[in-house]
């Protein structure tokens, strides 16, 4: 089918055209349609359907048969390491974090910010907030104290995931003293932080911080949380 096809039969019946996309997503409760405008212009979709995301990107693939397929490449110019995940070691990895996430008392709803570099670790937290139906706020790491410290007051997370360092070409960022100023400027206080050790620069840990492995030893791996289909992720 062209693409000149398919956007007359959106013109057409935009309902059952979406109805028809919303097939290819593994719903837990299908929706009865697809977009309500009884507050246009503010339009929902998909709002009495349940899913989980991460059970979409991750889970399904697996189930399907295809654990051992690469979900995904690392290739780090900056560092120079290379790594390769699969669909079931994916799995694997954000089950166990979010398994520690929710045994740290994160419920569907709650936020979390996540300050990371451009590591794979970055996706299982997204992930792994998304498979327990929490609302992850993405901050670019290594933005300064101030900046991090609005997007805090914004998001009002319960906790915070966050690298121990960024690495730039010829130098190393520290992001444990800009998380910590960050909070220390903030006017909301997360409850908890996990932060993930890299090897180029382990930050000191605080009482108000846990490391990334520990968050995670001795917790049941955490199942996928079924949120309503409009929600944020």
């Amino acid at each position: 089918m062209s693409y000149k096809e398919v956007y007359a039969g959106w013109q057409a019946d935009p309902e059952a055209f979406w109805m028809k996309a919303a097939e290819a997503i593994d719903w837990i409760k299908a929706p009865s349609k697809a977009l309500w405008d009884d507050d246009a212009p503010l339009y929902e979709w998909f709002k009495d359907a349940q899913v989980n995301t991460c059970y979409n990107a991750v889970d399904r693939h697996v189930e399907a048969g295809n654990g051992d397929r690469v979900a995904i490449i690392y290739d780090s110019p900056v560092t120079g390491q290379k790594s390769k995940t699969t669909y079931a070691e994916l799995q694997e990895q954000v089950a166990a974090l979010a398994g520690g996430l929710a045994a740290k008392g994160v419920v569907a709803g709650d936020r979390v910010v996540i300050y990371m570099p451009m590591v794979p670790e970055a996706l299982v937290a997204m992930l792994a907030c998304v498979r327990i139906g929490a609302i992850h706020s993405v901050v670019f790491g290594g933005f300064a104290a101030n900046e991090l410290a609005v997007r805090i007051d914004d998001a009002t997370p319960k906790a915070i995931i966050a690298g121990s360092c960024g690495i730039e070409p010829g130098h190393i960022v520290e992001y444990k003293p800009l998380l910590d100023g960050a909070i220390d400027l903030a006017t909301h206080k997360p409850e908890f932080s996990v932060i993930f050790q890299r090897p180029q620069c382990e930050a000191e840990l605080g009482p108000q911080d846990i490391e990334w492995h520990e968050l995670q030893e001795g917790v049941p791996p955490a199942p996928c949380v079924a949120v309503s289909g409009d929600h944020p992720a």
